[in-house]
C-alpha cells in the first residue's frame, strides 16, 4: 500500500503538470460564441420593436370631422361624376352599399365627397383618394383607371358634356382620345379658391391625401395636360356641401355595419365600440409634377413634390 508521502508526491506532480493549460468546452469556442450572439441579437430585436411600434393617429381628418371636397373625372373630352347616392336605404331601413359603412365616405350625385369618418380607414394618414374611389368600387392605378360599370358615371348636364360615351376601363398605351395616346393623372388643389396649376400626381394616385376641408380633386385621362382644370362645380363646393346637413346618424351606421361584418370578414376595421383603431400609414406615397409645368417625374416608392402653380 502506497505511503501518504508517496501520495502527496504524485499528487503534486499531476498539478505541475496541468499548469498553463486552459479547459476548454467539448467542441470548441464555438458553441458558446453562438449562445452569446444569439441572446444579444435577441435583445437588439426586443428593444427595436418596442421603440418602433405604430401609435394611433390622432391627426385630421378624425372621426369627429366633417369635410367637404369637390371631385371630377375629365375623360378624353368630358367631365364626369359618380352615379349613386350612397345613403340610400333599402326597404328594410339599411343601406344599400356596404362599401359605404365600412367608412362612411360618400357622395350624393352632386360631384363632391362627403367626408365624415367612421373608422380608421379613413382618418389622418388613411385619409386618401383611394377610400373614396373604393367605395364606388372604381379602380385607379398607375396606369389605368376601371369602374365596374359605365351605369357608376353621369355627364353633369349643367355644364353641357360634349360626348357621353364613357368607357368603363381607361387604360395608357391602349385607349386613345380622338386617335391620341393619353395618359392618366390627377391634380389636388388646397381649395376650391385656388387659381393656380394645382399639384399633379402622375404615380399612386390612389394615396393622394386629403389635407383639409374644402379640397378640389381631379382625375385626368387626356393626351393634352394643357387644358387641366378644376371641375367646373369645383365653385358651387359651399352650397353643395351645405345640402348635407342631415348627416347620417352615426348609430344607424354602426348597425349596419355590424350587419356586414355578421354577413361576412371586412378586415375587422369596424369597431364593435365607434372607435377607432390603428391607423397604418401607407406604404406608397404619390408622385407629383409642378402643377405649372409639363415637366413630369418618373414614379418613384418615396413622395416627390413641389408646390403647384
Amino acid at each position: 500500500m502506497p505511503s501518504s508521502s508517496s501520495s502527496t508526491k504524485k499528487a503534486a506532480k499531476l498539478a505541475q503538470k496541468g499548469k498553463g493549460q486552459k479547459i476548454r468546452f467539448q467542441g470548441g469556442a464555438v458553441f458558446p460564441i453562438i449562445v452569446a450572439a444569439t441572446l444579444i441579437l435577441g435583445l437588439a430585436l426586443i428593444v427595436y420593436s418596442r421603440q418602433t411600434l405604430p401609435a394611433a393617429d390622432s391627426s385630421p381628418p378624425t372621426i369627429d370631422d366633417h369635410w367637404h371636397a369637390a371631385y371630377g373625372f375629365y375623360l378624353c373630352d368630358t367631365w364626369y361624376q359618380l352615379e349613386g347616392d350612397l345613403e340610400e336605404r333599402n326597404s328594410q331601413g339599411g343601406f344599400t352599399n356596404t362599401n359605404f359603412v365600412q367608412t362612411g365616405i360618400h357622395s350624393h350625385n352632386d360631384g363632391v365627397i362627403h367626408w365624415h369618418p367612421f373608422t380608421s380607414r379613413a382618418v389622418g394618414r388613411n385619409a386618401t383618394l383611394g377610400v373614396f374611389l373604393d367605395t364606388y368600387d372604381v379602380e385607379l392605378s398607375n396606369d389605368s383607371l376601371r369602374f365596374q360599370s359605365t351605369a357608376a358615371l353621369s355627364a353633369n348636364p349643367d355644364f353641357l358634356p360634349q360626348n357621353f360615351n364613357p368607357l368603363e376601363e381607361y387604360i395608357e398605351g391602349e385607349t386613345q382620345c380622338d386617335g391620341e395616346d393619353a395618359e392618366l393623372a390627377v391634380k389636388a388643389w388646397g381649395a376650391f379658391t385656388d387659381t393656380d396649376g394645382g399639384r399633379r400626381f402622375i404615380a399612386n394616385m390612389d394615396e393622394v391625401h386629403l389635407d383639409n376641408d374644402g379640397m378640389v380633386f381631379a382625375i385626368y385621362f387626356t393626351s393634352d395636360e394643357s387644358g387641366q382644370s378644376m371641375p367646373p362645380w369645383s365653385q358651387d363646393l359651399p352650397q353643395l356641401g351645405a345640402v348635407d346637413s342631415l348627416q347620417v346618424n352615426p348609430e344607424d351606421l354602426l348597425q349596419s355595419a355590424t350587419t356586414v361584418a355578421a354577413d361576412g370578414d371586412n378586415g375587422g376595421s369596424i369597431p364593435a365600440d365607434g372607435s377607432t383603431s390603428t391607423v397604418v400609414e401607407p406604404t406608397d406615397a404619390p408622385t407629383t409634377t409642378d402643377g405649372s409645368t409639363s415637366t413630369v417625374v418618373e414614379p418613384t416608392d418615396a413622395p416627390t413634390t413641389t408646390d403647384g402653380g
